[in-house]
């Protein structure tokens, strides 16, 4: 792809919205806006199973894969109408308001891009991960070695996704403003592309994506950056039209210890995980799906969501004090009524009580 058609770096006031969210656009450059996010839905939390016919349509991919093998698809009270293939966060925003996905798996940042765009969205299961999970790439014969090294480079930059806080708290705590590097505004899934292009210069990689592409580039002096920037939060959440109707709030409230006991599963029967999802569902090799899983730790669901929310809180200022987001409450973004379901499904030794 020729030079002149790389996307637009992202100025420290400019808000290039990777969900098309003109409102929001205009939101970001009004720094002083405070927003709040809306308590509904509220009231008691549906008890029993979900009434016979109740679908929902469930974007968790890992899910899909876990329930089978370990004996969980038999406890799945209702039907999942479609398992969406899609887990970044604007695509899953996308699908939250075109109403056919009704519960996905992010990282903390979607819901706060949620809100700032006027989607309406609570997170109904919380996820810590106190441990890196992205490594920053770069590109084929880069000299990058540190962070420090990032200043005037290109860095792929998705505002709405997990990577995206990555690279900030990376920049801050190297000591670096964003204006001392270029953000080059991309959707995570087009960063292997603009590496190997040398469009970005660097860009964080989760697994198994990082493997492949060292595996591939490596030769070429392509090299992985690692840090102690973790992310700390995966979570599980829905639009708020969904968790309004009783039918289905009781569905995705069966639904969450399904996904944590899911999880459990995958760490405890490692060699059977592998084999589903990193060979045959990532295109990995065993080897590598193994010294991916070597490097992993084990799931954590915390029983109390404070700490979380206290993330959530830092993750959005440090948003909003780069012009991305207005700056908000996030309290509202998590449907507490659901709070400690994961933790309570899963043996003691995978709750985080502190």
């Amino acid at each position: 792809m020729p030079r002149h058609d790389v996307h637009h770096a992202v100025g420290r006031r400019s808000f290039l919205a990777l969900t098309g969210g003109a409102i929001l656009g205009l939101a970001a450059c009004s720094p002083q806006v405070r927003t709040v996010a809306g308590a509904e839905p509220t009231g008691k939390l549906p008890s029993g199973a979900p009434p016979p016919g109740t679908e929902l349509s469930i974007a968790v991919r890992t899910t899909r894969l876990q329930l089978g093998p370990a004996g969980l698809r038999k406890d799945l009270p209702f039907t999942v109408s479609q398992w969406p293939n899609l887990n970044a966060g604007p695509d899953i925003i996308q699908g939250f308001r075109a109403h056919s996905i009704d519960v996905a798996v992010n990282a903390g940042i979607p819901p706060i891009q949620a809100h700032a765009i006027g989607v309406a969205a609570k997170i109904v299961a919380v996820q810590v991960r106190p441990h890196p999970s992205y490594v920053f790439a770069t590109a084929p014969g880069s000299d990058i070695r540190t962070v420090a090294d990032f200043r005037g480079r290109k860095i792929g930059f998705s505002q709405g996704q997990a990577q995206g806080v990555v690279v900030l708290r990376a920049l801050k705590k190297a000591g670096l403003r964003n204006s001392d590097v270029e953000l080059v505004a991309l959707p995570s899934t087009q960063f292997l592309t603009a590496l190997q292009s040398k469009q970005v210069d660097v860009a964080p990689l989760g697994e198994p994506t990082l493997t492949k592409y060292l595996g591939q580039y490596g030769k070429d002096g392509a090299r992985g950056v690692t840090t102690d920037v973790v992310d700390l939060l995966s979570v599980l959440w829905a639009p708020d039209e969904v968790l309004r109707d009783s039918a289905k709030a009781a569905a995705v409230r069966s639904f969450v210890p399904l996904w944590s006991r899911g999880q459990v599963w995958a760490w405890e029967n490692g060699d059977e995980w592998i084999d589903a999802y990193y060979v045959k569902d990532q295109g990995v090799t065993k080897e590598d799906g193994r010294r991916i899983v070597a490097s992993l730790h084990k799931p954590q669901f915390p029983v109390s969501w404070d700490k979380a929310i206290e993330w959530e809180q830092e993750t959005a200022d440090l948003m909003a004090e780069g012009g991305f987001v207005p700056k908000q409450d996030v309290t509202g973004l998590f449907d507490r009524r659901f709070e400690g379901l994961a933790a309570k499904a899963v043996p003691a030794r995978y709750r985080e009580t502190s």
